[in-house]
């Protein structure tokens, strides 16, 4: 009986070590570093997307007016800290004239501000203040988890605060990406963050956390998804002080009244195209849309079909 409990607890305990580590391998920087889970994660992204000639050319054209821009735009610096201690990057983009347009663009999931830069770009063309931020414990700011969407929707309420500060008649859009979509409809889910949001701009977003944890235990590991992530769970409470469960932007939408454009590619093999067409459907406000860019794969929605994809959102926001 008693190596039959001392079996068990060993079990368990390398049972939580477990999960601790795949925490911290799917949600940790440092550690992510340690295993080059960026370098994976990033050539398996790379892998996953669509490689066909007109998305190649479009990208080169897109990142050399990207570059030429950067030359000769006005831009600083932002610095933000966070409740719990933490030190947040942003780079702002002055608009040309005077305008009351702002628009806040989060990146996905282990990215950076930079990979944004063309959507400033673009923004910037139309006459908006632009603010870029890199979210918590990604490129230059600070942190300890990264927090899919729940974390960050809650940092990100200091750029708008910003933006007010700056400009009290603000009509403020947000656009993100992946999991940077997927914080910008927690926002705009969350009551007293979304009387400061006009419309969001929402490409290639997850309905919620938990199924994308589940699916990447399965796809990085090949572990299957239960119990590990219920328990996953229970130790990010307990490390990160969130719950998977919380980062649910399906759930957001359901309560939101804030115009909502949903885009995502039809080809996309990291967040299923599913994912969007569920979250329109569940979005409650009154004014929302769905475009699907055929052909293209995970965020490159913008580059198989720049045209429709810009064009598509720059009515919409006038709409």
């Amino acid at each position: 009986m008693i190596i039959v409990c001392v079996i068990s607890v060993v079990l368990i305990l390398l049972y939580f070590l477990l999960v601790n580590f795949l925490v911290s391998a799917a949600l940790v920087p440092f550690f992510m570093r340690k295993l080059e889970a960026f370098e994976r994660i990033t050539d398996e992204s790379y892998a996953a997307q669509v490689q066909t000639s007109d998305i190649k050319v479009n990208r080169q054209l897109t990142l050399n007016a990207t570059e030429e821009w950067l030359q000769t735009v006005e831009h600083r610096k932002l610095s933000a800290q966070t409740t719990d201690g933490y030190m947040l990057i942003a780079e702002e983009f002055p608009a040309e004239a005077d305008s009351h347009k702002w628009v806040l663009i989060l990146h996905g999931y282990t990215g950076w501000k930079e990979e944004m830069y063309p959507f400033a770009y673009w923004y910037h063309e139309q006459g908006y203040h632009v603010i870029v931020p890199d979210l918590r414990c990604q490129g230059e700011s600070e942190g300890d988890f990264i927090g899919m969407g729940w974390t960050d929707h809650y940092d990100c309420v200091l750029w708008l605060d910003y933006i007010l500060s700056r400009d009290a008649d603000a009509g403020i859009i947000l656009h993100g990406q992946s999991m940077g979509a997927s914080t910008a409809l927690m926002m705009a889910g969350d009551e007293t963050i979304s009387v400061k949001i006009d419309a969001v701009i929402s490409d290639c977003a997850y309905t919620d956390a938990y199924s994308m944890f589940g699916e990447k235990i399965k796809d990085w590991f090949h572990l299957p998804a239960f119990p590990l992530v219920d328990t996953a769970c229970l130790v990010l409470r307990l490390r990160g002080g969130y719950n998977l469960k919380d980062a649910s932007a399906i759930d957001a939408v359901r309560n939101s009244d804030v115009p909502i454009l949903f885009i995502h590619g039809d080809l996309d093999d990291i967040i299923s195209v599913q994912m969007s067409r569920d979250l329109y459907a569940a979005a409650g406000c009154s004014r929302k849309e769905l475009l699907i860019i055929e052909g293209a794969g995970h965020a490159q929605a913008h580059e198989k079909d720049p045209e429709t994809y810009y064009g598509t959102i720059k009515a919409f926001l006038e709409g």
